[in-house]
């Protein structure tokens, strides 16, 4: 690619807020990077490629990140034992009495409804041996929760996924995360959702 090309593509990146030229350097921080992936597989480039470059943790942490932004306390890669079996959650975010159990997907190959409807019955399990386990000192996680407590299963993707609602449980784009949380109090009630009662400090 003739230099002159590429000095415009990337000053044209620049222009729409994904990168930071400092002469002959290019900068771009993790949100830039997540934000850079998801535009060069929606212009095309191939998932399974993209997804080698971005860091897992990069995606998770993005993820966490946004919940953060948004007034949720957030544990990530909550370990946890119930009924004899292990699980994890990706990130347990928490705000007053509702917590959002949250799989982060880093596809990196397409998305069949089949394995989709797997992942979402995996993480509804989750979310269910969670609501159930707790309160427990062992999960190390710390809380107040007054009242009814509120869990709901999330799948968060790289990528907007062309299903966004599997058996009421929401899949959502990481960079879309903004919106879902600010609409999710008006959807709650018809979203799979766990309920329980409790008043306890977990630590």
């Amino acid at each position: 690619m003739p230099l002159s090309t590429m000095k415009r593509l990337l000053q044209k990146l620049q222009n729409d807020g994904l990168i930071n030229l400092q002469e002959n350097m290019v900068e771009a921080d993790a949100l830039d990077r997540l934000k850079l992936a998801v535009k060069a597989v929606q212009s095309g480039a191939d998932l399974e490629r993209v997804s080698r470059l971005l860091q897992w943790r990069e995606f998770e942490a993005i993820a966490a990140y946004g919940f953060e932004h948004n007034g949720y306390r957030v544990f990530r890669n909550v370990h946890f034992k119930h009924d004899e079996r292990r699980y994890e959650i990706d990130i347990a975010a928490c705000q007053e009495q509702l917590i959002i159990c949250a799989d982060c997907k880093h596809w990196k190959r397409g998305l069949a409804a089949s394995v989709l409807k797997r992942v979402v019955e995996e993480q509804v399990q989750r979310t269910c041996a969670f609501s159930e386990a707790l309160p427990d000192p062992k999960i190390k996680i710390g809380f107040l929760v007054k009242g009814q407590m509120t869990f709901i299963p999330v799948i968060l993707t790289l990528v907007p996924a062309r299903i966004k609602l599997c058996n009421d449980v929401p899949v959502v784009s990481v960079l879309q995360s903004q919106d879902f949380l600010n609409e999710l109090p008006c959807h709650v009630h018809v979203l799979k959702h766990f309920q329980k009662m409790e008043h306890f400090k977990t630590l």
